[in-house]
């Protein structure tokens, strides 16, 4: 895997510089119990997320992440270091969705994403968009998550 840097910071990032082929990896972010369990009772009150003692007899072995947590740290490293602050315009959604190993506490998470496709509109000029593989990573190197985010964005000088 080639990794590569964007030339630009996010303040001046444009469509130009989504180059497809790219890969970017940025993180890491380390995932707490107390986040796990405060998540879990706000979000998926399962007792796999929100309980120690009763996760210790799960298929888990323990307490772990819901995949929807897991899909927030990831998102937060993504606006953080991925999408333009200047040009972004939003998201139609995402695509493929999957969440392959469970994430416990202490766990650090990284993100690798592929710019897949990054092509300017026919019908709205000043803009394009990006589609990116997000591969969410574990401290072993092993993929906890993917999905495949769509943006609009600006393109530089509109």
């Amino acid at each position: 895997m080639n990794s590569t840097s964007f030339t630009r910071s996010t303040d001046d990032r444009y469509l130009e510089d989504y180059v497809p082929g790219s890969m970017h990896e940025f993180g890491p972010a380390t995932i707490d119990e107390a986040e796990i369990i405060s998540f879990g009772k706000r979000f998926v009150p399962l007792s796999y997320h929100v309980d120690p003692e009763a996760a210790k007899h799960s298929i888990y072995g323990g307490i772990i992440a819901s995949g929807w947590h897991t899909a927030a740290v990831m998102m937060r490293l993504y606006t953080d270091h991925y999408l333009s602050k200047v040009a972004n315009l939003g998201s139609p959604g995402c695509d493929e969705l999957r969440w392959t190993k469970p994430v416990f506490p202490g766990d650090q998470l990284s993100i690798r994403v592929e710019v897949m496709e990054a092509r300017r509109s026919d019908s709205k000029p000043d803009r394009g968009i990006v589609t990116s593989l997000v591969k969410v990573l574990n401290q072993k190197n092993e993929v906890v998550m993917t999905v495949k985010m769509v943006n609009l964005v600006r393109v530089r000088g509109s």
